[in-house]
């Protein structure tokens, strides 16, 4: 049987990396052509929730664990597993041909309302708009969701905008976000059938 290049790209957009500091231990794996399956252990159970909202509703195989400096706070291991996801995610995605590139989704959780919109451009950024009522949500710092998504972003080379547009209660917003993000990411990094395999910018290369 003949393998289509589509179906090679996609058959192959698998990576795993692992990261090692001082501070943390932190192994990702991440298919981007799954089907939402998710192992998340990275000692902090809320940061485990909305690995499990990107890999459900991005439809990523996503596998996390790591240990970490958790008798100081939850900072270090918050961040360096943003760092190493966003590894992990450059890595599958390799020189980008063919994908979508842009993503864009709004997505609704009870009274919360956000939107993200992406680009996987090569150039990081990110733009950030929530506005979070709390500190804590559980024994989660609110703090650390913006710090998560620059991690993320710095080492995926991943243009990210987050607009607020509605929300009171802090679980919502930062849950709303995640799946917003996980959506979003879901259609960017799709194959375009038309793209032929090219890279998906006029100067020809991200």
């Amino acid at each position: 049987m003949q393998i289509s290049e589509r179906q090679i790209i996609q058959t192959s957009r698998v990576a795993s990396v692992h990261r090692t500091t001082g501070e943390t231990d932190v192994q990702v794996s991440i298919n981007l052509d799954g089907t939402g399956m998710c192992t998340a252990a990275t000692g902090i159970p809320f940061l485990d929730h909305m690995l499990h909202q990107i890999a459900s509703h991005g439809l990523i195989d996503l596998e996390v664990k790591a240990q970490g400096d958790w008798e100081i706070d939850d900072h270090h291991t918050n961040e360096d597993v943003g760092i190493t996801l966003g590894q992990a995610l450059s890595k599958a995605l390799g020189d980008r041909k063919g994908i979508v590139r842009f993503g864009n989704f709004l997505a609704p959780l009870d009274e919360a309302l956000v939107q993200v919109a992406l680009d996987f451009s090569g150039r990081p950024h990110l733009s950030y708009g929530l506005e979070i009522p709390t500190q804590r949500v559980g024994t989660y710092d609110t703090q650390l969701v913006r710090e998560f998504f620059v991690a993320l972003v710095n080492h995926s080379q991943l243009t990210l905008h987050i607009r607020q547009l509605d929300g009171i209660n802090s679980h919502h917003i930062i849950e709303a976000t995640f799946k917003a993000f996980a959506r979003a990411t879901r259609i960017a990094v799709e194959i375009d059938s038309r793209r032929a395999g090219t890279i998906p910018s006029s100067k020809g290369v991200l």
